[in-house]
This record gives C-alpha cells, sequence and structure tokens, in this order.
C-alpha cells in the first residue's frame, strides 16, 4: 500500500502491482491453504487481491488449521490516496469474524481483522465488536516514528498514533489486539519510488505487539523498525471474559434503547438482474460467514 500514499499515477508500476496481486482462487492461495493445513496453524492474511476482472481491493482473509477459508473481505473504503489503486468493499464485507476451530484442548475462537485506519471508523468498529471476537488482528502497512512538531505528516498516521488506536481498540473490545505493521525495505523503496513521500521513505515500519484486552501491551520490540520476526506471546482467553465484565459496550454498558447501529450486509453487485432473469455476480467472491 505504500505505492499509494507516496506516488503520482505511474501506469508500468500499477499494471506490475495488478499481475503481483493474490487470487481468492489462485495457486498462491492454495499454497497457503495447504501450509496451513500441514502445520496445523491459522493463519491471517492481509494482501493485494486481484479480482477476476483485474480490479484491486485490500483484502484480508482467515484460514483455519484444518486449511479452509474460514474468511475472506475487504477493506470497505480504501483511505485517502489508496483510492487510486484500490476498490471499495461491500456490504458482506461487514463480516470481518470467524469462528476458527484450533481443535481439542482450544476448541473454536472467535477472530476478526480490519484493515489500518478501518480503526478509526466508530460504526465499523461498533459492529465488528458486537460480533463477539475474543482476539483481534489489526493489520497496518509500515509506520514511521512520531513526526515533528513542524513534520507536514500527521501523529494519526505514526507508529504511535496507529499503536493508540488498536490499543483503543482493545480496551473499547476487550479482546485481545494482535498490532501487526509491515517492514518497508530499501529494495521496496527503490521499486515504489517512495523516497520523497510522507510514508516509506526509509527502511523501517517495523512495530508489531500484542495488546492486552484491557488496551496494555504485552510484548517489547523484536529488534530496530526494520527487523522482519515473529512477536511471540501466551494469551489467556479468560481475560477477556473478566474484562468484558467490566466494559461490554455492546451488553451491559450499551444503550439499546436510545444508540443502535443499522447495518445493510448485502453485497452490492453492478449487474441487477430483472425478476425474471437468475442473479448474477460481477466481482465473484467465496461465501462468507453468516
Amino acid at each position: 500500500m505504500g505505492q499509494s500514499m507516496a506516488r503520482p499515477v505511474d501506469f508500468e508500476l500499477q499494471t506490475r502491482y495488478i499481475y503481483n496481486s493474490l487470487s481468492i482462487d489462485g495457486e498462491a492461495m492454495g499454497a497457503i491453504k495447504a501450509a496451513a493445513k500441514e502445520n496445523s496453524i491459522a493463519v491471517a492474511l492481509g494482501f493485494s487481491e486481484r479480482s477476476p476482472s483485474n480490479s484491486v481491493y485490500i483484502a484480508q482473509a482467515i484460514i483455519s488449521p484444518q486449511g479452509e477459508l474460514a474468511l475472506h473481505r475487504r477493506k470497505i473504503k480504501p483511505t485517502h490516496m489508496e483510492r487510486t489503486i484500490f476498490g471499495d468493499g461491500s456490504g458482506d464485507d461487514l463480516s470481518n469474524v470467524a469462528e476458527v476451530d484450533f481443535g481439542p484442548g482450544l476448541g473454536t475462537i472467535k477472530i476478526g481483522v480490519l484493515a489500518c485506519w478501518e480503526h478509526a471508523q466508530p460504526l465499523l468498529k461498533y459492529h465488528s465488536i458486537s460480533q463477539g471476537e475474543a482476539i483481534h488482528i489489526a493489520m497496518w502497512p509500515p509506520l514511521d516514528p512520531t513526526t515533528g512538531v513542524d513534520h507536514p505528516g500527521l501523529w494519526s498516521m505514526t507508529a504511535e498514533g496507529c499503536q493508540n488506536l488498536s490499543q483503543t481498540y482493545a480496551i473499547e473490545s476487550t479482546a485481545y489486539v494482535l498490532h501487526a505493521t509491515a517492514v518497508c525495505s530499501e529494495k521496496g523503496i527503490n521499486t515504489l519510488s517512495t523516497q520523497a513521500g510522507l510514508s516509506s521513505h526509509e527502511p523501517g515500519g517495523g512495530h508489531s505487539c500484542v495488546i492486552g484486552p484491557d488496551g496494555r501491551r504485552l510484548t517489547e520490540a523484536i529488534g530496530t523498525p526494520d527487523t522482519e520476526g515473529i512477536v511471540y506471546a501466551d494469551l489467556d482467553l479468560t481475560k477477556t471474559v473478566a474484562t468484558r465484565g467490566w466494559l461490554d459496550i455492546v451488553g451491559h454498558y450499551s444503550r439499546p434503547d436510545l444508540l443502535w447501529l443499522g447495518v445493510d450486509r448485502k453485497q452490492k453487485e453492478t449487474v441487477v438482474p430483472g425478476s425474471s432473469e437468475a442473479p448474477t455476480t460481477a466481482e465473484p467472491k467465496e461465501a462468507k460467514n453468516p
């Protein structure tokens, strides 16, 4: 996503980007599913999705330890300059929480995902929290440290600002939040020519961590911001229940007699059939969770 935040129109690079984007039912996705099943792990994947018509979308998927696609969604509204490259999601992309079966001992756990600045949309967050996730995965692009007071960038775009949004989400949802940020390399900068941009202008951006259901950060940095690696944490899911006993914004701490959220989960199509025609889907997508 760094390309869209720091570059003018570039048809050659955008074409390469489309060809390198992932099809939801393609060979690469099949390989990831097979790896998840072979290793009995769940995979939460953020990726640029290439549709059958060659449009691209900011997409997320959860693959179960059984190698099945438990969830597939698209970011409902790309942020700012992302809109020059990526299309909008639709109503069924509001279903962003999946029940994932981890087998004997752990059982089924509800896991949710949102993409970067979707964590600043109060109505979307409330709908996500209403689905009862115990673990939430907040996916972010490379993030630079805090800018100075005279810098033209926004604090809300920095590593500290975005971690703040993830921690706020943990407090509001009382779920564990896996705050996952991408790492930008020198090779990526040279490919995208983002040296003069407000983001992705130097190697780094990695600030991943695990956040507890009360908002506290549970893990330390694994190295410098340009270090790629794995953040480990043991999650005691009983703490999500204990914390929710104090604060449940979609339960005992809500006032549905005064405030409520209306939701339209229907997929919006570009071709709408008449009453005598069979339904037609313009952008085929795999079935979602109910």
